[in-house]
């Protein structure tokens, strides 16, 4: 009888070490695939890991897109500081100057953001919350601003047509 329930007891310590291991695994792989939300002002005052991938959200600055032999070069700014962008494939067909994306990738050595992927905000309503709160605290978004330039024109008397 002792010795049935030693067994059991083995056995259950066993799938326990067993399952926290693989669950350790899962959380170490997943470990690399997590990308923190990052502001300019962040990158330039050094808050920031290199060679560590996050996310960098802010607006484009106006001028600063440059097309070269399929890279593309722009800065982003959240209205205090500025990061030079470099991108190698196909911008969202939203992107424009002044326009507020979100781009995911590296921090090269030479200090330029080297994105991986470049996404744009779908409508003039909606703001990226990391982009938002960033331009919030460099007091420069406030709250129900961009929604309001997206307002559909009022309607003629009469009603929807």
């Amino acid at each position: 009888m002792r010795l049935r329930k030693q067994q059991r007891l083995t056995l259950i310590a066993l799938a326990l070490l067993l399952l926290g291991g693989a669950g350790g695994l899962v959380l170490y792989a997943l470990s690399d695939s997590v990308a923190f939300f990052v502001s300019p002002t962040e990158i330039a005052t050094n808050q920031v890991e290199r060679d560590r991938r996050f996310r960098l959200g802010g607006l484009v600055v106006p001028g600063s897109v440059a097309h070269d032999d399929g890279t593309v070069r722009f800065a982003l700014t959240d209205q205090v500081h500025q990061v030079p962008v470099r991108y190698r494939g196909l911008l969202p067909d939203l992107f424009r100057e002044g326009q507020g994306i979100v781009a995911q990738g590296a921090l090269a050595d030479d200090g330029v953001f080297e994105a991986s992927e470049v996404l744009a905000k779908h409508d003039e309503a909606y703001m990226p919350p990391e982009v938002a709160e960033a331009l919030k605290r460099a007091g420069v978004w406030q709250h129900g601003a961009p929604a309001a330039a997206a307002e559909p024109p009022d309607r003629e008397a009469g009603g929807d047509r």
